[in-house]
C-alpha cells in the first residue's frame, strides 16, 4: 500500500539518534536536498509539454553546452538550499565559482552537487539524475572560500543521488551503509525500499565507452580483452557489455546488479589536457562514497579516489567503480604497467 514504509524522514531521524550530540541539521539539510530533487523529478517528467527540453545556447564553465533542465535544476538546487538555514556555500558543476550563502541563512555545512547528470540522454527519453556531497565547513571560517571545499572524500558526512527514470530513486549514505527510497508520487515522499545495499565481489558485467578503445593505456586494454574473452579467458567467466552515459544510471545498476564501470584516463584525454573525465568533488568522491559504504571499490587504477586531495572545485579524476575483485586485478595492472615503464 502507498505510505506504508518507513519515510526518508522517519530513517534520517533514525539515524540521527545513533549519533551522540547530533543536532539534526544534517537531517534538515537532507530533507531539503530531496525537496529539490522532488522539484527537479517534476521538470523533468513534464518535459517538452512545459517546453522543458532542448539547449539554452550558452556553455557551463566544463565547456559543455547547457541543456534547459541543466539551468532549471540547477537555480531549483541553489534556490532550495540557500534559504534552507543549513548551508555555508555551494559548489555546482554548472557554476565556475562557489556561491556564498548570505549570511542571515548562513549554516555550517557546504555542499557539492552535479544538479542534472547525463544531461545528453535528456531529450532520448533516457535515466538522469542530481548527485550530491555534504561536507562540513571548517569551524572557524567565517566567510567560506573555495579553499574550504578542498576536503578528500573521506571528509564527506553524507552523499547521495537521485535517478529520474521509470521512479524516481534516491540512494543515500551517511557513512553507515548504503540505502535506497523510492518516491511516491501520490503521497510525495521517499520511502525506504533498498535496504544495506551490497555489490557482488565479482562483476559479471562491464560498462565502458568501447569508441575510445584504441587511446586507452595498456593496463586498460589489457584487463577489457579479458573480459571479452569470456569463460576461455584468464577472468573464467562470461561478461555483459553495458554504456549509458549517466553517471547515475551506471552507479544505480552496479548496486542493483553488481558489475563495474569505468571512464579511464587515455591519450585523447590527455592530449585535451584533462586528467580524467569525472569531476572528483562532485561525481566521483559523493558516488565513491556510497560504493565504498556498499562494499565496492572506487578507484583511479592506481589509488583510492576518497583519500585524494582535491586541488579544486572542478578538478576531473579517471574513474573505475564496483566489484571489488575486478577493481583490485586492475590496480595489479596498473602497478604492473607502471613498475614495466619506470625499469
Amino acid at each position: 500500500m502507498q505510505g506504508q514504509g518507513v519515510s526518508l524522514t522517519e530513517f534520517l531521524i533514525q539515524q540521527q539518534r545513533k549519533v551522540a550530540g547530533a543536532t539534526g541539521e544534517l537531517t534538515l539539510l537532507i530533507s531539503d536536498i530531496a525537496r529539490a530533487c522532488k522539484a527537479i523529478a517534476r521538470e523533468v517528467r513534464y518535459g517538452a509539454l512545459v517546453g522543458n527540453l532542448g539547449q539554452v545556447g550558452e556553455e557551463n564553465v566544463q565547456g559543455e553546452v547547457q541543456q534547459k533542465l541543466d539551468v532549471l535544476s540547477n537555480d531549483i538546487m541553489i534556490a532550495i538550499l540557500s534559504r534552507s538555514g543549513h548551508v555555508a556555500a555551494m559548489a555546482s558543476e554548472e557554476n565556475e565559482d562557489i556561491i556564498v550563502v548570505p549570511k542571515a541563512n548562513r549554516g555550517k555545512y557546504l555542499v557539492c552537487f552535479d544538479p542534472l547528470d547525463g544531461s545528453s540522454n535528456i531529450n532520448i527519453n533516457m535515466c538522469i539524475g542530481t548527485i550530491f556531497s555534504i561536507l562540513r565547513c571548517p569551524e572557524g571560517v567565517d566567510e567560506p572560500a573555495e579553499e574550504h571545499f578542498l576536503q578528500p572524500g573521506t571528509e564527506q558526512v553524507a552523499s547521495g543521488f537521485c535517478v529520474y527514470g521509470p521512479s524516481v530513486t534516491l540512494v543515500l549514505t551517511t557513512g553507515d551503509g548504503a540505502y535506497g527510497f523510492t518516491l511516491d508520487q501520490g503521497v510525495g515522499e521517499f520511502f525506504l525500499t533498498h535496504s544495506d545495499i551490497r555489490i557482488a565481489e565479482e562483476a559479471r558485467e562491464f560498462a565502458i565507452n568501447m569508441s575510445n578503445w584504441r587511446f586507452w593505456e595498456p593496463p586498460v586494454r589489457r584487463y577489457i580483452e579479458e573480459c571479452l574473452q569470456g569463460k576461455e579467458g584468464p577472468l573464467g567467466r562470461d561478461y555483459n557489455m553495458r554504456w549509458i552515459a549517466s553517471f547515475v544510471a551506471e552507479a544505480y545498476r552496479i548496486l542493483q546488479r553488481g558489475g563495474f564501470w569505468t571512464y579511464p584516463l587515455d591519450e585523447k584525454l590527455k592530449k585535451q589536457g584533462q586528467a580524467g573525465r569525472l569531476r572528483l568533488m562532485y561525481e566521483a568522491n559523493p558516488i565513491g562514497f556510497i560504493i565504498e559504504q556498499a562494499g565496492g571499490i572506487v578507484s583511479t587504477g592506481r589509488e583510492r579516489v576518497l583519500t585524494l586531495q582535491p586541488t579544486h572545485i572542478h578538478q576531473r579524476v579517471p574513474l573505475f567503480i564496483g566489484a571489488r575483485k575486478d577493481i583490485e586485478t586492475i590496480e595489479a595492472y596498473h602497478r604492473e604497467w607502471d613498475a614495466q615503464q619506470q625499469s
